[in-house]
């Protein structure tokens, strides 16, 4: 058996812990460990999930309640199993709702069971290009679902009224279960068994959905993607996703963002970066050289003797966005000729002539490091 997590652990608070101190906890690891910070990392993405886990389990007075209990008194009454809460979804309880139902119960207070009617999430995967991206832009997305059937409006019953309330559990959907035990009696509330918790009972079933409450069909929509989005980054349409049970809420439709590299900007956060390459004349004397932006060509002025590796920062020419704007960086990459003809190389060497090497502050640095360890000058025969 799997050892049971340690909710306390997860959050790295104690377990006298107060509510803002859980919290606070949350709040933190969250913003550490958040999809959008860490993409195609699977392992914060499991810690992220862990985060959330713990988070249902401790911020509900309930639920932590009958957690402490199932700490404290491991295997009581089969439950648990591995992964100890890992089942928690919403308003249930798990395998240890005996339990709990009849702590409560001694001391004479209540416990329900709800069933969760809102339906599943979708999602779905969307590529982008770099622009669209940085700039924004609207996408349609077309996709099959789970609606709510028109004709029944989701109950699942001819017209949306042939059904009767259920006897067993009078329309509440729940129903209480009295059980002898070892440890005196217990009482739980579940799950109406005769109309699985909705309180009803069809009678003539819908003939359009065949009493499921829903039908399947092809959704279209338009996606208005904000600037600055990124990989990992996602859009949430709510009510878009599967159909609810039983006229419940639908899911969500969770579009998540994958953007495709560019040719020559790279991109942190709202800040691009571009390699620039500077013709070798130009970083030696200075001069003018257009650089491409998001959106067109503008004139940059590179200084006399640029050296390659120098980064030059342009305020406000980075990605804009709601939450600001970036900067660009032009990273130099002199540009040295490969090929050079009789002549340009004749005019080189005569130019070379001309200077002195006091003039490289490189080079002869470099000479005279070399010259103090070996006694040599490497630039001299």
């Amino acid at each position: 058996m799997a050892e049971k997590k340690n909710y306390y652990e997860v959050l790295g608070v104690s377990k006298t812990a107060t509510e803002e101190e859980i919290k606070a906890a949350y709040k933190k690891l969250v913003k550490q460990y958040h999809p959008d910070l860490h993409p195609n990392d699977k392992l914060a993405a499991e810690k992220f999930k862990e985060i959330n886990e713990a988070n249902e389990v401790l911020s509900d007075k309930q639920k932590r309640a009958a957690y402490d209990y199932e700490l404290e008194h491991p295997g009581m009454g089969g439950m648990g199993g591995a992964g100890g809460f890992s089942g928690f979804s919403g308003g249930g309880f798990g395998g240890f709702g005996d339990i709990f139902d009849s702590i409560f119960q001694g001391f004479g207070g209540s416990a329900s069971v709800q069933r969760d009617t809102t339906g599943e999430d979708i999602q779905i995967e969307m590529r982008l290009s770099f622009m669209d991206a940085a700039k924004g832009c609207k996408r349609e997305i077309a996709y099959t679902r789970n609606e709510a059937c028109p004709s029944c409006h989701g109950t699942g019953a001819r017209g949306g009224t042939a059904y009767k309330t259920c006897s067993k559990c009078g329309g509440k959907g729940q129903v209480r279960f009295t059980q002898d035990t070892m440890f005196g009696r217990t009482v739980r509330v579940g799950a109406c068994p005769d109309c699985g918790g909705s309180g009803r009972i069809i009678t003539d079933k819908c003939p359009d959905c065949k009493g499921k409450g829903y039908v399947r069909k092809e959704t279209r929509v338009t996606l208005d993607i904000p600037a600055g989005v990124d990989n990992g980054s996602y859009i949430k349409k709510r009510g878009f996703g599967q159909a609810g049970t039983d006229g419940g809420a639908a899911g969500d439709l969770i579009v998540v963002f994958r953007v495709e590299p560019h040719k020559f900007f790279q991109r942190k956060n709202f800040d691009l970066y571009l390699d620039l390459p500077v013709p070798f004349i130009t970083a030696a004397l200075g001069g003018t050289i257009r650089v491409p932006d998001l959106d067109d060509v503008f004139e940059y002025t590179i200084p006399e003797g640029t050296q390659s590796g120098t980064t030059f920062t342009i305020r406000g020419k980075g990605i804009k966005s709601r939450n600001g704007t970036g900067n660009l960086y032009l990273r130099v990459q002199v540009d040295v000729p490969t090929k050079l003809t009789r002549e340009q190389r004749k005019k080189l060497e005569e130019v070379a002539g001309a200077f002195d090497l006091k003039q490289y502050d490189k080079s002869r640095r470099f000479a005279d490091n070399v010259s103090s360890l070996y006694g040599k000058d490497p630039y001299r025969k």
